[in-house]
């Protein structure tokens, strides 16, 4: 039992290393956070105000409007599962089902639902959105004007990304002229694009609604929406929550169920826009078929 053991002490890393390298979304997690502590709610303050007026010698200065009120983020996505392994179906596959049966769920279950979960959330909020196909002849058309939009919305150019649905990113390589190394080498994969990191997201996590499945006969979760062709954020528009995210194992000595091991995850978490920062986003879907 050597062997289950030490994984069980390694797990919660190898969670977290998972996470890291498998989502397309993980990277956006650095901007301000609003603080959930011992509460699923916050408030923030919403403020606007009117321009100039014009100032006369007689009357002074023209009166202004403020507007000021609070907006809320309610946390709503909470999520879980049970995985068992019976001890002797685990020894005698050299003690490699568990481990295995658990990094594969997080890659392929939780990981892709998060992303896609946030994805959907930051389509919906989009301040800026353009429907079509798009091909090598004028994806680089349409990125600029998602480009021209935020500019003209006077969004903060430092840090935007360009998530691209994976299924145009031949179309995006080819659609810029490339220049040979001196050594004889080239790449025509893009990784930057303007100042933009670019992003290359799974086209079955990038859609403009999903519905979250409650597990009782289907599980995960299903789009619900259309294709999304490519996202530019600008991550101070948004908040990206993680209340908890908590992996747990009971050997079979501690599992008081079965004489198995047994891996319970629960997942706490959502994805808010600020209102008064929508034009950080700009959304280019495909359009429903």
């Amino acid at each position: 039992m050597a062997n289950s053991i030490e994984l069980a002490k390694k797990f919660q890393p190898i969670v977290d290393l998972i996470y890291k390298e498998e989502s397309r979304t993980a990277g956006m997690d650095t901007g301000v956070m609003p603080d959930f502590t011992n509460t699923p709610e916050i408030k923030y303050l919403h403020v606007s105000t009117t321009g100039l007026g014009n100032y006369t010698r007689n009357g002074g200065y023209p009166k202004g409007d403020v507007t000021a009120e609070w907006k809320t983020f309610l946390m709503t996505q909470e999520r879980g599962k049970e995985i068992s392994v019976d001890r002797m179906d685990d020894e005698e596959t050299l003690n490699l089902t568990f481990g295995t049966v658990v990094g594969n769920f997080m890659r392929e279950q939780v990981v892709p639902e998060i992303d896609a979960y946030r994805f959907s959330t930051y389509a919906k909020m989009a301040g800026g959105k353009a429907t079509g196909t798009v091909t090598k002849d004028d994806i680089v058309e349409e990125i600029d004007e998602g480009v021209r939009f935020m500019d003209e919305k006077e969004v903060t150019s430092e840090g935007r990304v360009l998530y691209v649905n994976s299924n145009l990113k031949v179309a995006l390589n080819h659609a810029l002229n490339r220049v040979w190394g001196s050594d004889g080498t080239v790449s025509n994969v893009l990784d930057m694009y303007n100042n933009m990191r670019i992003v290359y997201v799974p086209p079955t996590r990038f859609y403009t609604l999903i519905e979250t499945l409650a597990g009782n006969s289907d599980w995960g979760f299903a789009n619900a929406g259309n294709s999304i062709n490519f996202l530019i954020v600008q991550p101070n528009a948004i908040v990206q929550v993680e209340k908890l995210l908590l992996p747990k194992i009971f050997t079979p000595d501690e599992n008081q169920d079965k004489d198995a091991w047994k891996y319970q995850f629960r997942l706490y978490h959502d994805a808010f826009v600020y209102e008064n920062k929508q034009s950080g986003i700009y959304l280019h879907e495909k359009g429903a078929i």
